[in-house]
């Protein structure tokens, strides 16, 4: 079986749709993977691991909630003839220091960065999508967003500016080779200011107040996170509020040759597809 099919793991997820449909447009052979998809893959479940990677020439990851599986996974691909691989990571991982926030992606680049395939890791900022398809958009309907964020901003990134970037990595051997990209927005928004704008241009009032870490993860639990979940999501405010992460970058715009979509064309798209109406 020839190898020119690429694999795409969290094709179900905010990214992995995105870049699916993207690699179809462009007519290259897609295999998407997901624990709901057609081709099956499960992190804790490394029995079908193989039959997911057969025939694959590319893959893009997506690191698994837990450190250590991402090493085998790359064994594995590199045993069935994958040639290169695409990584999905957090901004500024390798500022993260004592962190407890995030070990999973620094599990997973570790495999990746001592693979003998070809690799690249794409590194996003916070994605805008939080606000309307994730973690913040249930708060934000009723009307008041309270997270442990506070003076220091985020450089919010479009998720489709990921996948647009990630798209063109998959399908540029050679050019990103052993390169980290680092994915922000072309500026940085502190959280308050978030929902101001989110406010303004849904019509509603929204409020941002902030809170401790402790109080956010005992909301977490309350929604029905486990503890550990919910630690680990807070431990992820603790961190951005060093300010190790706040700058903006330019890779967007060296990998896409354009600047990258603002928060407020974010906003202005979910608003008018009525994100936060009641």
């Amino acid at each position: 079986m020839s190898n020119d099919t690429t694999l795409v793991l969290g094709a179900s997820g905010k990214t992995g749709q995105r870049i699916v449909a993207r690699l179809r447009l462009r007519g290259v052979p897609v295999r998407a993977a997901s624990r709901s998809s057609r081709t099956p893959f499960d992190w804790s479940d490394p029995g079908g691991w193989d039959a997911a990677l057969r025939g694959v020439a590319v893959a893009y990851v997506v690191a698994p909630g837990v450190p250590g599986p991402v090493h085998e996974f790359v064994a594995r691909a590199e045993a069935t003839g994958v040639r290169r691989l695409v990584l999905l990571s957090g901004r500024g991982a390798d500022t993260w220091g004592d962190s407890a926030f995030g070990l999973d992606m620094r599990s997973a680049e570790d495999a990746v960065r001592r693979s003998a395939l070809e690799w690249t890791v794409l590194r996003a900022s916070n994605f805008a999508q939080n606000f309307d398809e994730g973690l913040f958009h249930a708060p934000l309907v009723a009307g008041e967003l309270a997270l442990p964020a506070g003076a220091v901003p985020e450089p919010f990134v479009d998720v489709e500016d990921v996948a647009d970037a990630a798209a063109a990595v998959l399908t540029e051997p050679g050019r990103h080779a052993g390169r980290v990209h680092e994915l922000s927005g072309p500026r940085a928004l502190t959280f308050g200011e978030a929902v101001e704008l989110i406010s303004r241009a849904s019509g509603r009032p929204i409020a941002y107040r902030r809170i401790s870490p402790a109080e956010y993860a005992r909301t977490l639990v309350d929604q029905g996170f486990g503890e550990d979940e919910a630690h680990h999501i807070a431990e992820m405010f603790v961190m951005m509020e060093r300010g190790l992460i706040a700058a903006t970058t330019d890779d967007l715009a060296t990998v896409l040759g354009r600047a990258p979509r603002t928060f407020e064309d974010y906003v202005v798209r979910a608003a008018a597809a009525g994100a936060w109406r009641r």
